[in-house]
């Protein structure tokens, strides 16, 4: 229905079929008026069910679904009115349902003993396959329990009359793509009008279930039968949606369940990428009806309105949050046993449903005959097609009643759960872990909730959800229990500090006090992350005696937490020599000596350090990287330790540093930030120190990737070094010959290089480590010369650094001509040596077709005022070995005459 302003007095009614003559419906006569609107069908509807995520309607006759989309008409600027439009008919042989359920595109059919889960799936389709699409698919025809088909009581009409026999099919329940055996087939009819957006769908099978009837010693129990079909979607966390013009837009459905009942047993099944059963619900008493919501199961009785837990928020949450199951998140499990949390008795409940947090009832105060109503009924046994009936009502009937329950808020329900849990709480139960379980689930619901943000009690809520994750903490934290890992996630989600916990689980001044798993657990993992939290001195020796008597193992990791920068040096050194008596390291030697330095004994410090070799004690840092560097809102700062290695030990820091590299304890970004912060060097300037770690690095790395970086750094480096005249502010670990000794990308200097350099500025020589390091790295094959030549830039031919250094890309590359140009031009006499050393193989024809003749040219011009070409030309005349693919006479008609 459409209501409009219904003024007094002049209010109307129109009624109108479905989609039909808007426009006149709505005249400027007619805007003050209340519309009908008629849905024409077919068949005799039997059930409705409207979708509450878009507003679609589903109608269920005989055999058949129709399906109604809900539709926005714009009549003009000032009038908008909703419509509906018959768009799909579901055929469905042999089915007559009971009971259907509707929401986003998802169908639940029930029939007296029969449930049906459905979803209709958008598909793709081409233009010749759209007539077939539009009439849809059906399921394979195969028996669910490979017996013989079931067939519709029409096609044997002598069965029928058999009175003594009944026909019980055997219970199945098959899930996901199982549910195809159903012998359900569906056909689909569209009736949109045609247009060019038209949707195609499909039908997937999710669910079937057939149940059997109780059999009892007096025979067939009548009134088993279904009930309460529902759908529940579950939305994202907090999104609002005011309106359904924002519905698809701001609401995302994360979720969705369906719940059906039999008299004493409730099913709730998950429908996502999985359909699993998750809630069985068993009631004290046979049920009348249920209705679900996403916090509670309501279920009357013939006497009692009950109210149980329900598990969406615990599947919805899992769906949501990727993080859920681990260190940083937790949430009880699906699994969870469910629980009656209130009975109310009313006199002769009969229908139920519910609005936001309230419960509507609707009860008849007089008794039913129980000889009428326990009469056996074989028509529900047979499947008959007349089993509908509807109810005769007298005017006459009294006794009816309808109640608006307003159900307990969220938060005081809340509160009661915790205090009713702290009964158990000395005795150290699970049940104080359920308990309070089911209080965070409630919570977790009302959060989700799509109205959470504009609820009043969101603050609250807030509140009480962070409470719960504390409390949960602290029972996995006291309690000795198989989940006590849950304990870190739980105090995680509260928010509360490690000062915090230690005040709620730590006695002061009970020094029998024992800590269960959970405690030990949360302690270790909080101080091994990079907290920015500083326990006190008192606090942190605490941590310290706790840890010691639990795992003494961990005693140098927790030591060099951040969190435990207050405590006393003379302390932790007392207790690491209790533990290297037990089981020595090199780590806790390492450990030892750090806080050596602390305390100033440097005397202490050097034993320590000297108790292993060097190269084992680079390896130490490995178990314990803290040590070196520390990490500060993200920042990699260096520790003290860090500080006097640079000035006594740079060598073992720099072989520390590439164990850290190699076995993933540092990036290569953080030791460049480490190096540059320990040698107090500005954003863009390159310590040596920093330089010595690259060129190790080289030595070991074998990432091809990694190693390019490198090459393209120690590259830059040296040509910024050469370039800006700079000398490096401390000496080099290694000199090139021990570079080219111990790493395969620094190659030997060819000896043509030599020649060139001979010749240069004897300036160069004060440069002459980064000179000779820049032209090892050239001459070796490692370097991707292309990615290089930006690198390289500055260095000009001018000079005779940058002739070797462009000369030796061009050899690289291939291109010898040009590299014989380029020494012709500046470094004529050392042509040869250069052609002797490179060119070989197809390269050979340079010799005679390039570099002879233009010797001789110069030579002529020049006569014998050039001694260096004619030394060139003499150095050729002896050459015995001639090239085959050079065709000449003889070398003597390039030479000149005299």
């Amino acid at each position: 229905m459409n209501w409009r302003c219904m003024s007094a007095g002049s209010s109307r009614v129109c009624v109108r079929m479905v989609g039909h003559k808007m426009e006149e419906s709505y005249s400027e006569a007619l805007k003050e008026q209340m519309s009908v609107v008629e849905m024409p069908l077919s068949d005799p509807p039997l059930c409705i069910s409207c979708c509450p995520v878009n507003g679609d309607l589903l109608v269920g006759c005989k055999n058949k679904l129709v399906i109604f989309c809900l539709k926005y008409r714009v009549i003009n600027q000032n009038l908008t009115v909703l419509d509906f439009e018959r768009s799909l008919i579901l055929h469905i042989d042999n089915l007559i349902p009971a009971e259907v359920a509707f929401c986003a595109r998802h169908i639940a059919i029930t029939t007296e003993l029969d449930v049906l889960i459905l979803k209709l799936e958008l598909v793709q389709q081409s233009a010749d396959r759209t007539e077939q699409c539009a009439r849809g698919v059906s399921a394979p025809e195969k028996a669910v329990d490979g017996g013989v088909k079931d067939e519709s009581p029409s096609a044997h009409p002598l069965q029928l009359e058999l009175d003594e026999f009944i026909i019980c099919q055997k219970p199945v329940e098959l899930l996901g793509e199982e549910s195809k055996l159903c012998e359900i087939p569906v056909t689909l009819e569209s009736t949109e009008l045609p247009a060019e957006d038209t949707k195609h769908f499909q039908v997937q099978y999710l669910l079937f279930r057939r149940f059997a009837p109780d059999q009892s010693p007096f025979g067939f129990c009548e009134e088993m039968k279904l009930h309460s079909v529902q759908l529940l979607p579950v939305y994202q966390t907090g999104i609002p949606a005011t309106a359904y013009e924002e519905t698809e837009n701001k609401r995302k459905l994360l979720s969705l369940f369906c719940f059906f009942s039999l008299p004493h047993v409730g099913y709730l099944y998950s429908l996502g990428k999985l359909v699993e059963l998750i809630s069985t619900y068993q009631y004290s008493e046979k049920s009348e009806q249920a209705v679900l919501t996403p916090q509670f199961l309501h279920v009357i009785t013939s006497q009692n309105l009950q109210c149980f837990t329900v598990r969406c928020s615990a599947a919805a949450a899992r769906s949501e949050d990727p993080y859920i199951d681990t260190t940083v998140k937790a949430c009880p499990p699906v699994t969870l046993d469910v629980c009656t949390l209130r009975m109310q008795l009313f006199i002769g409940p009969r229908a139920i449903c519910h609005f936001k947090n309230h419960i509507i009832l609707l009860t008849k105060a007089d008794t039913e005959d129980i000889t009428e109503r326990r009469k056996p009924t074989r028509r529900m046994l047979s499947r008959k097609a007349d089993s509908i009936k509807s109810r005769t009502n007298s005017e006459s009937e009294l006794g009816w009643n309808l109640y608006i329950i307003n159900t307990v808020s969220t938060i005081q329900l809340y509160r009661e759960m915790v205090e009713y849990s702290r009964t158990y709480e000395n005795v150290k139960t699970e049940s104080c872990i359920h308990l309070l379980s089911e209080a965070h689930l409630l919570v977790r619901a009302a959060i989700m909730d799509p109205h959470f943000l504009k609820s009043d009690e969101k603050e609250d809520l807030l509140r009480a959800f962070r409470e719960s994750c504390a409390f949960l903490g602290d029972c996995y934290s006291r309690f000795d229990t198989k989940d006590y890992h849950l304990a870190l996630p739980y105090y995680r989600m509260s928010g509360l500090s490690m000062t915090e916990v230690l005040k709620r689980l730590v006695s002061e001044g009970d020094e029998i006090q024992t800590y269960e798993r959970g405690f030990i657990f949360y302690l270790t993992h909080s101080l091994n992350e990079d907290s920015n939290e500083e326990l006190s001195k008192e606090s942190g020796n605490k941590v310290l005696q706790i840890l010691y008597l639990a795992d003494p193992v961990q005693l140098p990791d927790i030591l060099c937490s951040p969190s435990m920068r207050n405590i006393c040096p003379l302390t932790a050194v007392k207790y690491l020599q209790k533990v290297e008596k037990m089981m020595p390291s090199v780590v806790l030697t390492l450990t030892k000596a750090f806080f050596a330095l602390k305390m100033g004994d440097l005397a202490m410090y050097e034993r320590e350090m000297h108790s292993y070799k060097e190269t084992t004690l680079a390896c130490g840092f490995i178990g314990q990287p803290r040590l070196l560097q520390q990490r500060k809102e993200g920042i990699v700062t260096p520790t003290e330790f860090a500080v006097h290695l640079k000035e006594m030990q740079p060598g073992l820091l720099v072989a520390a540093a590439v164990a850290l590299h190699e076995n993933s304890k540092i990036e290569l970004e953080e030791a460049d930030t480490f190096f540059k912060m320990l040698c107090n060097s500005s954003e863009n300037t390159i310590p040596q120190l920093l330089v010595d770690f690259w060129e190790a690095l080289l030595v070991v790395s074998s990432q091809e990737k990694i190693l390019q970086e490198l090459l393209l750094r120690v590259t830059s480096q040296y040509v910024w070094r050469i370039s800006k005249k700079q000398l490096p502010e401390t000496k080099p670990l290694k000199t090139t010959e021990d570079l080219i000794n111990s790493c395969c990308h620094f190659g030997l200097i060819v000896p043509w290089i030599a020649s060139i350099m001979s010749v240069g500025c004897s300036s160069d020589k004060d440069y002459h480590e980064d000179i000779s390091r820049l032209q090892s790295l050239l001459c070796s094959q490692s370097i991707n010369i292309a990615s290089a030549l930006p690198v390289l830039e500055p260095l000009t031919e001018a000079d005779s650094v940058g002739l070797t250094v462009h000369v030796l890309c061009n050899t690289r590359l291939g291109n010898y001509e040009e590299a014989i140009d380029q020494l012709l031009r500046r470094c004529p006499d050392a042509a040869v040596f250069y052609a002797q050393h490179e060119l070989k193989g197809d390269s050979q024809a340079l010799w005679w077709n390039k570099l002879l003749p233009e010797l001789c040219k110069r030579t002529r011009l020049t006569g014998n005022d050039c001694p260096v070409l004619i030394s060139s030309l003499k150095a050729m005349a002896i050459m015995r070995n001639l090239p085959n693919c050079v065709e000449m006479s003889g070398p003597e008609e390039y030479f000149p005459r005299n």
